[in-house]
C-alpha cells in the first residue's frame, strides 16, 4: 500500500495575504514566486537567496503552481491588470519613467 506524503510548505490562510497560498510561515504568496521565475527569469537558487527562503520552499511553490496552474494563472493576470490600473491612476494616462 502506497502512502502519500505530504510537504507542509505552503498554506491558505483567510486572514494572510487574502487566503492565497502562501510559504509558510511567511506572507509571501507562492504567485510571487512564480512571477519571480517565469517573468523575470530568477532561478530557484536565486529566488531563495532573494527571498531568504530554502530550496524546498521555493521548489515547493512551483510544484504547487504546476498543479493548481489553471487557478493560479488567472490571479496572476488579476494582479497584472491590477498593477497596470494602479500605474494609469498615478501616471493620469501619461507616459511615465516607469514604463
Amino acid at each position: 500500500m502506497d502512502v502519500i506524503q505530504s510537504i507542509d510548505l505552503i498554506t491558505k490562510n483567510p486572514d494572510v495575504r487574502g487566503g492565497k497560498p502562501c510559504v509558510a510561515g511567511t506572507g509571501l504568496r507562492v504567485t510571487d514566486l512564480v512571477m519571480a521565475h517565469l517573468f523575470h527569469k530568477r532561478t530557484a537558487d536565486e529566488i531563495a537567496t532573494d527571498y531568504n527562503l530554502s530550496l524546498a520552499q521555493v521548489y515547493a511553490s512551483l510544484a504547487y503552481y504546476y498543479q493548481h496552474k489553471d487557478e493560479l494563472d488567472k490571479d496572476i493576470r488579476q494582479q497584472i491588470l491590477t498593477a497596470r490600473k494602479a500605474k494609469e491612476e498615478f501616471t493620469g494616462g501619461q507616459p511615465s519613467l516607469l514604463s
